[in-house]
């Protein structure tokens, strides 16, 4: 093979011996600067692999002399922020949960930490928003199954909802009608033509007026008598326009013949009691919250004694 290698006349550095249409490449050398960060890259890839973690193994990576690894720090930084907020998770702990909203500077804080636990553990079936969707209850009403004091929210968030094999799940089971056989499928049209009319979805009509009938027979045990529900059964009102599945005839008729049977998992035994209650504070602040029944009877009851002079001077406080 022939040497086609010369020293350009120009610039008197040698070519390469490559031609393209009589264009020739010059092999000219590096600039010194260059080869010396080169050269220095060089020694410190191989100190920075001596030190710190870099080839990786089947289960890990080599840890490098300074033990130094971006988990080991992490877990450093978690440690110290979990030591800066342990005052106000035993705070959390040890508060009368009822009397939280009492407390409004550890009621924000627990607002703020359970706004964060809410992204990790509720968004999936809730939504980022917490407005929920078909068969995930929207968190930012006030329309409530079981109960939307921060007690009853901490409740179901430690025992969940229809949780098998756990006795203090909140529980409530609505009967198949149309599956089971209890009703015939012209009967189911006809109570959901009463449903949608209690909630000002259609006008009443003689499928409605029968309807009411095999409410009353079939329903109002756990419903009530007007459709306002009960709350120590979680069966739903009725009368608003808040459906968990739908309030159209496909869906309603769908929940009345099949049931519906959702589950909430029970975080108790995932989270520990500082993050529940957090989470419950945040929930409760969304927008729907209420206040503690129990509290409420106190107030009206001191009230009372206030009225009829059977309190006096400091002893109201």
């Amino acid at each position: 093979m022939t040497d086609k290698r010369r020293i350009d006349e120009l610039t008197g550095t040698q070519t390469v011996g490559h031609e393209w249409d009589g264009i020739e490449e010059l092999d000219t050398p590096m600039p010194r600067w260059w080869l010396l960060a080169l050269y220095a890259s060089i020694v410190w890839a191989i100190i920075y692999v001596i030190l710190y973690p870099a080839w990786p193994m089947i289960n890990s990576a080599t840890e490098g002399v300074l033990g130094w690894s971006s988990r080991g720090e992490l877990a450093k930084e978690m440690s110290a922020r979990e030591v800066e907020l342990e005052p106000i998770r035993q705070a959390l702990i040890t508060i009368d949960i009822g009397k939280l909203q009492g407390s409004p500077e550890l009621m924000q804080q627990a607002i703020e930490g359970g706004s964060s636990a809410f992204k990790v553990h509720c968004v999936q079936c809730h939504g980022s928003g917490a407005a929920g969707s078909k068969g995930y209850p929207n968190l930012n009403d006030d329309d409530w199954l079981w109960g939307g004091d921060l007690k009853a929210i901490e409740y179901t968030l430690i025992h969940g909802i229809r949780n098998p094999d756990h006795d203090e799940t909140r529980f409530s089971q609505m009967p198949a009608f149309g599956r089971d056989g209890i009703l015939q499928p012209r009967e189911v049209d006809d109570l959901v033509s009463f449903v949608r009319v209690i909630a000002n979805q259609e006008k009443n009509s003689a499928s409605a007026t029968r309807g009411a009938a095999l409410f009353e027979t079939n329903c109002t045990v756990c419903h009530g008598p007007q459709g306002e529900g009960d709350r120590t059964q979680g069966a739903p009102n009725l009368r608003d326009s808040i459906s968990l599945y739908g309030l159209d005839r496909d869906s309603l008729k769908y929940t009345i013949t099949n049931s519906r049977n959702g589950v909430m998992p029970r975080w108790g035994h995932r989270l520990d009691p500082a993050t529940i209650r957090m989470l419950a504070a945040y929930v409760h602040s969304l927008g729907g919250g209420e206040s503690l029944p129990a509290l409420e009877d106190v107030m009206e009851d001191t009230v009372e004694k206030i009225e009829t002079g059977q309190v006096e001077g400091d002893e109201r406080f």
